[in-house]
Order: C-alpha cells, then structure tokens, then sequence
C-alpha cells in the first residue's frame, strides 16, 4: 500500500500536535478525518467558542473534524468507523477506550515526548525538566490497554541543555515529533518495525519517573530545597503554566508573583558544604538591577518575573516600579 492510499485518521488537540499533523498533510499522507476536543469557552461569561489548534489546521486544510464529549459514545463510535481507517495517530489527546484504539487493522500508535517507560504521563516535558533531567526524547508507540505502556515502535533522543527551559524542549521535540510520526509511518508501510515491549528497556530495581498532570498547587516554590533544584523547578516550569510564589509585604496582603527566568548564585563554602546565613524566601535587592531569593544553600537570581495583574517584565523594571527591599520575603 502506498502513504497516498493509507487511510489515517488523526487525534490530536494542542500547538505540540499541530506539527505533526501538518508533516503528515504536507507529506502527501491521506489523513481521511481529524478527532480533537470540543471548543473551549473562552471570555468573561464563557460565550466565545475557542476552537483547538488541531481543529483550526485542520479546518484551513478541509480535513473532517470530529470532536466528541465522549469517546465512547455509540454515534461518535459509527462516525469514526465511517472513515475506515486503516492506521490511527494519536499526538497529545485523551486517553483511548478500546473500541477506538482498536478499531484499525494496523493498529493506533502514539507519539509520546519521552524517552518511554521514563515519564509516562500528562507532563513529561516539564518534569524531565524540573528532575534536572540532561536528555530526553520522543517515543511512537501502540496503545494498549494501561496508558503509555504499549510496544515501542521508534525513539529519538534528545539532549536537554542547562539552560533549556520547557518551552525550548517542548519547540525541539514538536518539531522533532513531525519527522518521527512520518517515519513511523512510512516503516509500518514497508513492514520494518519490530515494537519491544517497554519491559525491555528497564529492570525492576529502575526507578520509574513518572509525569502526572501539573495543577496550580504543582506550580508553587519551595524556597527551602537546594537552589540548584528550585532553578531546574523555575526552567521546567517556563513559560507555562510557571512557577510562581508569594511575596510578602509588611502591612498588606500577599502578592502572586510567577517566576520565569533565572540563575544561580551559589552560597559561599565552609569546607566543603555551602551555607546561608538568611531563612529560605529572604530576599536581597539594589532597589534596581538585581533581586537575589534565598535557598536552602545559594541565592536564585530573578531574571524575568510577573505581578499578579501586570504585565511579565525584566527585573529591572519591576523593581523601578515596587519598591521592594530587604524587609520583603517570599513564601
């Protein structure tokens, strides 16, 4: 069978997937139907519909959408089988109830941005960074029944630099993910894959990373951990849903501030350990090009951060407008 005779059928909801489907609709694949979530409301009273980045592709591309409430519906179920496909993609959906993932002959592979079994989850990206993790990767794979443990079909590796905050990994992997989908494709065509099962690639005395969805409450920094640790938390976390803490002012409330860039500035050394002499969250301040926050053995320099209600900023211009000081702290 050639890829223009291929009936595929697509799943798929935020920007990471959006990349893959166009390789496949550039690449002269037959993508037959396109399944994505239902409009988000936006707006003060939730009266705006907010159509997916896969559905907006694809309805510039004229690709048929579906977008059900519930997979398992039995009129959402007889469209799908409707399209006849005969291999499924899924990039960044909703987990698959059997009736689905099992309907095409060829079977419904994922593309998972990990290095699988290591973080299997909603968040991989974001907790391969945060873990300090120096590589990651992307991983097609067949579903099966528990959610990321299906035979892996390909994988590509992927160094994490330093510095690399979520969105540079998220952007490299996205783009990276487009290439591995087609090439997934093309070698379940010609016959030449040999899926392992994850089993495989770990033993039992491995720890499993896992990558559970991040909530508000995930999002919040614990000052009193290793400054190397907060930093990998602040990067992992940027630019979203970011890391954010709160500043306490003498004689107000509390304000929400998200961190979004930072470095580090290690605590001088006694022997061999570093130490602070400053409680975790104390903060130390010019007034006007620097806001150092205390760790448990070094200072997080803030590069770029933002005020519940303002705009995201240089710390150089929030501090020209705060007036933050010494007698500030954040918790």
């Amino acid at each position: 069978m050639k890829k223009e005779e291929l009936r595929i059928v697509y799943m798929g909801t935020p920007e990471f997937a959006v990349e893959s489907l166009r390789a496949l609709v550039e690449g002269g694949y037959n993508v037959v139907g396109v399944i994505t979530m239902p409009d988000k409301p936006m707006g003060r009273h939730g009266s705006v519909l907010q159509p997916s980045p896969v559905k907006q592709y694809a309805v510039e591309h004229g690709l048929p959408v579906l977008q059900p409430e519930r997979l398992k519906d039995e009129t959402f179920v007889e469209q799908l089988r409707a399209w006849r496909a005969d291999l499924q993609i899924v990039v960044a959906f909703r987990m698959l109830p059997e009736v689905v993932w099992a309907m095409p002959p060829m079977g419904t592979f994922n593309l998972h941005a990990s290095l699988l079994p290591q973080y299997r989850g909603a968040a991989p990206i974001n907790w391969a960074v945060i873990n300090g993790e120096t590589e990651t990767g992307i991983t097609t794979f067949f579903l099966q029944h528990e959610i990321d443990t299906g035979r892996i079909i390909q994988q590509v590796r992927v160094p994490i630099a330093e510095t690399d905050c979520v969105g540079d990994v998220h952007d490299r992997l996205m783009m990276l993910g487009g290439q591995l989908v087609t090439e997934t494709v093309d070698n379940i065509l010609a016959g030449t894959i040999q899926p392992i099962d994850q089993s495989q690639l770990f033993h039992s005395a491995d720890e499993l990373k896992p990558a559970p969805k991040i909530f508000r409450d995930t999002c919040r920094i614990d000052w009193t951990q290793p400054v190397r640790r907060v930093y990998n938390f602040v990067r992992g976390l940027s630019p979203y849903p970011a890391a954010w803490t709160e500043l306490q002012q003498p004689d107000a409330q509390p304000l929400s501030l998200k961190i979004y860039k930072a470095s580090i500035v290690p605590a001088p050394a006694v022997g061999n350990v570093a130490t602070l002499s400053q409680p975790s969250g104390s903060i130390r301040t010019d007034g006007r090009s620097y806001l150092h926050i205390a760790c448990a053995d070094g200072w997080l320099d803030i590069a770029e951060l933002q005020l519940a209600g303002k705009r995201r900023m240089p710390v150089a211009d929030f501090l020209r407008g705060s007036h933050i000081g010494d007698q500030h702290r954040v918790s």
